[in-house]
C-alpha cells in the first residue's frame, strides 16, 4: 500500500493537539509538511497502513513504546557548537571569575553544576564542558558537572556517542578541534574527547514536569521555548527557576517570549538572568 502523502487539516489537528498533551510543544500550522513527512517514516517502520492507524496506536492502552518514538521525531531539531558565542564568552569569562571569587569569599563548596535544557545531539552541553575544560588551572579541585536533557531519547543516544559532522563543527577553532576531538577513521567525523565527555551526563525529561536534582548554578534553555505557548512557558519557567540556585544565572534564547514570565529574575542582559 502506497504512502499517504499528507495529513489532511484534520488529522494535522489531532496529531498537533495530541503533541501539545504529550510535551506542551505547539505545531504551527505551516509545519504541515514536515510534521506528515516525520509521521510518515513512522508508518514505514510500523508497517501502518495510514495516518489514522497510526494515531490509533498512539493513543491506545499500550501504545507508550511507539509514542517515545513519536515525539523523537517531531520535537527533534538540528543545533551546533557554540551556537551564539557571545553567551559561551559570557560563561567561561565573567560567569566562572564571578563564580571562582564567591566561592574564595563565602567560602561555599567548590562544585558547579550547569544544566543544558532541551539539548538536542549534545553540542551545547559539550560546548559548556568545553569552556570549563579551557579553564581547568582556574577550578583545580573543583567538582564540575554539565547534565544535558531532551525529551528525545533518540537524540540523547546520538549525544552520548559524541560523534558529529563538520556542519555541527564550524564555530569549533583549530585548537579547539585539535585538544578537544579525535577525527574518525572516516575522517568526515569528529568525536568528543574522554576529558570533555567525563563531567556530562544525558538524561530524558520532559520539561513540563519537575527536574528533581539538587539546583544549578547555571542553566542553559535556548530557541525551544519558542515552540511552547504561553501557558506552557509558564510551568517550564516555574520548573526553571526552581532548579536554579541562589545566584544562579538562567540563559536564554533571543526569541522565546518569556521575558515577561522571569521575575523575580534580575536581568543582566538580553540573554541573563539571574535569581537573587
Amino acid at each position: 500500500m502506497p504512502d499517504p502523502e499528507k495529513l489532511s487539516p484534520q488529522q494535522f489537528r489531532r496529531f498537533s493537539e495530541f503533541i501539545y498533551r504529550q510535551s506542551g510543544i505547539r505545531v504551527d500550522a505551516s509545519k504541515i509538511t514536515l510534521v506528515s513527512n516525520r509521521i510518515r517514516r513512522r508508518l514505514r517502520a510500523g508497517s501502518f497502513p495510514d495516518f489514522d492507524a497510526y494515531y490509533a496506536h498512539l493513543t491506545a492502552p499500550g501504545g507508550s513504546p511507539e509514542l517515545e518514538q513519536f515525539l523523537d521525531a517531531v520535537t527533534t531539531n538540528e543545533t551546533h557548537f557554540f551556537r551564539t558565542p557571545a553567551h559561551f564568552d559570557w560563561f567561561k569569562g565573567d560567569f566562572l571569575t564571578e563564580t571562582i571569587l564567591d566561592q574564595r569569599k563565602t567560602g561555599r563548596p567548590q562544585e558547579l553544576r550547569v544544566w543544558s535544557a532541551a539539548c538536542s545531539t549534545g553540542e551545547e552541553a559539550y560546548s559548556l564542558s568545553i569552556c570549563l575544560a579551557e579553564n581547568s588551572l582556574r577550578l583545580k579541585n573543583w567538582k564540575v558537572s554539565v547534565l544535558g536533557t531532551d525529551i528525545s531519547e533518540a537524540v540523547l543516544k546520538e549525544a552520548r556517542l559524541g560523534v558529529y559532522r563538520d556542519r555541527a563543527l564550524d564555530a569549533v577553532n583549530p585548537l579547539q578541534l585539535k585538544r578537544y576531538f579525535d577525527v574518525q577513521p572516516d575522517g568526515t567525523t569528529w568525536k568528543v574527547k574522554p576529558s570533555v565527555r567525563e563531567p556530562v551526563d544525558f538524561r530524558r525529561h520532559n520539561l513540563m514536569e519537575p527536574l528533581r536534582l539538587p539546583p544549578f548554578d547555571c542553566i542553559f534553555i535556548r530557541n525551544v521555548l519558542i515552540y511552547f505557548d504561553r501557558e506552557s512557558k509558564q510551568v517550564v519557567i516555574k520548573h526553571l527557576m526552581n532548579s536554579l540556585a541562589r545566584g544562579g544565572y538562567l540563559v536564554v534564547g533571543p526569541s522565546e517570549g518569556i521575558y515577561d514570565m522571569l521575575d523575580p529574575l534580575v536581568k543582566r542582559a538580553t540573554y541573563l538572568y539571574q535569581k537573587p
